[in-house]
C-alpha cells in the first residue's frame, strides 16, 4: 500500500509540474471570469423565478379578494330577501377566503424579502465581477509585458534558441568561406607553378615557363637601369662646399635625369641617322645651320 501511495504521489507531482509549465495565467483568468459571468446569469435567473412566484401570488390574492367581495355582496342580498341561511353560507365562505388571503399575504412577504435579497446579492456580484474584470486585464497586461521583456532579454543575451541557431549558422558560414578561400588560393598556386594545367588557356607548360623567364629578365633589366640611374644621381648633384639644401638636391637630381634622358635620345637619334643616312634632330642638342651656297656666292669680297 505504501509503494502504491508513493507512486501516486510521484505521478501527481510530475503531473502538477507539467501542468504548471503548460498553464497560461491569462487563460486561467479568462476562464475564471467566464465562470463568474455564468454565476451572474444564474443569479439573474433565480431573481426572475422568485419575481415570477411573487407575481403569481399577487394574482391569486387578487382573485381571492374579488371572490370575498362577491360573497360579501351576496350575503347582503340574502339578508335583504330574508334568507339568513344563505347569508350565513356566504359569510362562511368569505371567512375561508380571508384565511387563504392571510396565508398568501405571508407567502408574498417572504417571497418579496427573498427577491430583495437576491437582487442585492446579484448587484454585489456584478460589482465584484466588474472589479475582477479590471484586475484581470491589469494582470494580463503585466504578464504580457513581463513575458515580452524576458524574451527580449534572452534574445539580447543570446540565450534563446533562435539566436543560438543564428550564431551557429554564422559560424558554419564563416568556416565554409575560409575553406573555399584556402582551396582557391591553393589552386591558384598550383596553376602558377605549373603543377596543374589550365584547360582554358591556349599556352602549354613550356610556353608558360618561357614567359616566366622573359618576365624575370625584364625585371632584371629594369632593376639594372634603376641601379645605374641611382649611381649617376649622386655624381650629378655634387656641389661646391657649402650647405646643401633640399631644393638644390632636387634640382640637381632633375638636371641629371634630364641629361641622361637627352644622352639616351641622342644616341638613339644617331643610330637612326646612321641607319637611314639622314640627320635626325636630337632634342636638347644645338645644331648649326648649314651654309647656304647662294648666300656664299652673293656675298661681296672685302679687301683687307
Amino acid at each position: 500500500m505504501g509503494v502504491i501511495q508513493r507512486f501516486l504521489n510521484i505521478f501527481r507531482a510530475k503531473a502538477n509540474k507539467l501542468l504548471d509549465r503548460v498553464e497560461d495565467p491569462r487563460d486561467t483568468l479568462d476562464l475564471s471570469y467566464e465562470k463568474q459571468l455564468e454565476n451572474i446569469q444564474k443569479m439573474r435567473r433565480s431573481v426572475a423565478e422568485v419575481a415570477t412566484a411573487r407575481k403569481r401570488i399577487e394574482i391569486q390574492a387578487n382573485q381571492l379578494q374579488q371572490q370575498a367581495n362577491k360573497l360579501q355582496d351576496q350575503a347582503r342580498q340574502a339578508l335583504g330577501q330574508g334568507r339568513e341561511d344563505l347569508a350565513r353560507e356566504a359569510l362562511t365562505r368569505r371567512a375561508a377566503i380571508a384565511a387563504e388571503l392571510a396565508e398568501l399575504e405571508t407567502q408574498h412577504a417572504q417571497i418579496k424579502a427573498q427577491e430583495d435579497k437576491l437582487v442585492e446579492t446579484s448587484q454585489r456580484l456584478q460589482t465584484q465581477v466588474a472589479t475582477f474584470r479590471t484586475r484581470k486585464e491589469t494582470l494580463k497586461a503585466s504578464y504580457t509585458a513581463a513575458e515580452a521583456q524576458s524574451k527580449i532579454g534572452e534574445a539580447v543575451a543570446g540565450i534563446s534558441s533562435s539566436m543560438g541557431d543564428a550564431g551557429l549558422a554564422l559560424e558554419r558560414a564563416q568556416d565554409k568561406i575560409s575553406q573555399m578561400q584556402a582551396r582557391a588560393g591553393a589552386i591558384d598556386e598550383l596553376l602558377s607553378s605549373g603543377a596543374l594545367t589550365d584547360l582554358g588557356s591556349s599556352t602549354d607548360d613550356i610556353q608558360a615557363q618561357l614567359d616566366k623567364v622573359a618576365a624575370t629578365s625584364q625585371v632584371d633589366r629594369d632593376l639594372a637601369a634603376l641601379k645605374s640611374e641611382l649611381a649617376a644621381t649622386p655624381a650629378a648633384v655634387l656641389a661646391p662646399a657649402g650647405p646643401a639644401t633640399t631644393l638644390d638636391a632636387a634640382t640637381a637630381t632633375a638636371t641629371a635625369t634630364t641629361s641622361a634622358d637627352a644622352d639616351a635620345d641622342a644616341d638613339a637619334g644617331a643610330d637612326a641617322s646612321d641607319a637611314a643616312g639622314t640627320t635626325v634632330p636630337v632634342p636638347g642638342a644645338v645644331t648649326e645651320p648649314s651654309p647656304d651656297p647662294d648666300a656664299t656666292q652673293s656675298r661681296p669680297e672685302v679687301n683687307s
